[in-house]
């Protein structure tokens, strides 16, 4: 997360976290990415991390914190994001598998835990590429 945090691609306003009683006990970063396609660059957005403190999980934090989220990245203008994450929880949001619009991940990873949403429109379609993750995700 420091690293994250210190990068370019960090956006303070895509930074959230829950608080319950002065104390955090959930966050999540949306950061700047690229989906590189054979002749174009397309901006995204990157959700990771989020997380919930275990005690306080199932209790519909996570999902506030994606919801706001996305809000949000749409309301700064971003149009996509890209998530790596349980692909029985995503798509709750709407995010549907990324190779459906052609999208990869620059490593191996099962297909359907490889997700994507549009924010505004058919921001996608055309867009078939890998994702281009900074280096302080790696």
């Amino acid at each position: 997360i420091e690293k994250i945090r210190a990068g370019q691609n960090y956006i303070p306003g895509l930074s959230l976290v829950a608080e319950i009683d002065d104390k955090i006990v959930g966050h999540i970063i949306f950061s700047k990415i690229k989906i590189v396609g054979e002749d174009f660059v397309c901006n995204s957005l990157a959700l990771a991390p989020m997380a919930v403190i275990p005690g306080y999980q199932k209790k519909g934090i996570g999902s506030r914190l994606v919801e706001d989220g996305l809000k949000r990245a749409e309301e700064l203008g971003f149009k996509s994001v890209i998530v790596l994450g349980h692909p029985g929880y995503y798509p709750r949001f709407g995010f549907s598998k990324a190779s459906k619009w052609g999208i990869k991940c620059p490593f191996e990873v099962p297909d359907e835990a490889f997700m994507a949403i549009e924010l505004n429109g058919r921001a996608l379609d055309g867009k078939s590429g890998i994702v281009s993750y900074p280096d302080e995700f790696l």
